[in-house]
């Protein structure tokens, strides 16, 4: 496991300079213009240890969110009246109190989104989560690298497709996935959205496309169906960062990034209307600067200390990573977003 001091200096040495593209298209710099979503993630504990996670989630990580914190992170979404909460992990599932937190942003009337590996679910004492999923209307988004069983066990280990593929089946028969076709999310209550990412140092497809196979091969396959589909860029950290610098590919990937750069997608990134929250409590502009520790440029660090009068408007933290949200299509927690 590579030091985030490290990769943001391998990364820098490449050249390639964020500000630099932002200011050639006019832009002077990204700052946040809302707090809609708030991305709380309960723990770098995982049943998994995909090679693409950049955050490094596996069986061994011992941090987890407590109690304590995600109480912090409910009179945030309180005080700030956030619409949407996020969460992430790891196996956010894997958190003891993630059905609790669960329950109290349904309380609260928040639209809930919670990145699942699935596999999770037929594990012991996490069984009934789909159940629990539909009961509390969660919208789910779950990995699922590729349709293909050979492409995504080797991204994310031996047997995670088959798995995968019976979860989907569980959740299709409590209604996700049912009904929505053409990312048109209104269509359907029970939301279970896929995450498709490149097997390799390359930029994914074009993301209606790439819905159009993913639905005609899982069910003509498979029988199973899904709302959406999100394409993920892969970002230059974690554990895909290690990929890339042991096998040489790191220059050209960081190169077919930033000639790929588009405004377009840089005006419309994530971190501008989010705010994310690592275990600790610590605040980033989003999980791939938590995976850095680029905290927020602000006087508040934690959400225990929460204004969203101090951090709207704040000055986005940016690198030479950024050029993996804006390259192309651009590429978001959401999937593409132009």
């Amino acid at each position: 496991m590579q030091k985030p001091e490290e990769i943001i200096n391998k990364l820098s040495a490449e050249g390639h300079s964020f500000d630099a593209s932002l200011k050639s298209a006019s832009i002077d710099g990204l700052t946040s213009v809302s707090i809609d979503t708030l991305q709380v993630n309960l723990g770098y504990r995982c049943n998994l240890s995909c090679r693409h996670c950049h955050l490094e989630a596996s069986p061994e990580r011992v941090e987890l969110m407590s109690r304590k914190t995600i109480e912090a992170c409910l009179r945030a979404i309180k005080k700030g009246d956030i619409k949407v909460v996020d969460i992430t992990g790891g196996a956010p599932e894997m958190n003891p109190d993630f059905k609790w937190f669960v329950s109290e942003c349904t309380s609260l009337g928040c639209n809930i989104l919670v990145r699942s590996n699935l596999i999770i679910t037929a594990e012991d004492g996490y069984k009934d989560l789909p159940d629990f999923f539909a009961k509390n209307k969660v919208e789910i988004i779950a990995s699922l690298p590729f349709y293909e069983e050979s492409k995504t066990d080797s991204m994310r280990g031996s047997g995670v497709f088959k798995a995968s593929i019976k979860a989907i089946k569980t959740l299709n028969d409590l209604g996700y996935g049912r009904g929505t076709f053409n990312n048109n999310e209104s269509e359907a209550e029970l939301v279970l959205n896929l995450v498709y990412n490149p097997g390799g140092a390359f930029l994914p497809p074009d993301e209606a496309s790439l819905g159009s196979d993913f639905r005609r091969e899982l069910e003509e396959k498979y029988g199973i169906s899904f709302s959406n589909i999100f394409a993920l860029t892969n970002m230059p950290i974690g554990r895909f960062f290690s990929f890339l610098d042991k096998t040489g590919n790191l220059s050209a990937y960081m190169s077919r990034l930033a000639t790929s750069f588009n405004p377009l997608a840089a005006e419309s990134v994530m971190c501008r209307t989010m705010l994310s929250v690592r275990w600790d409590g610590s605040i980033f502009d989003c999980d791939f600067n938590q995976a850095l520790n680029l905290k927020c440029d602000s006087s508040i660090s934690n959400i225990s200390e929460f204004s969203a009068e101090a951090l709207i408007g704040r000055k986005i933290v940016t690198g030479a990573h950024c050029f993996g949200c804006t390259a192309g299509a651009g590429s978001s927690c959401g999937g593409s977003v132009v």
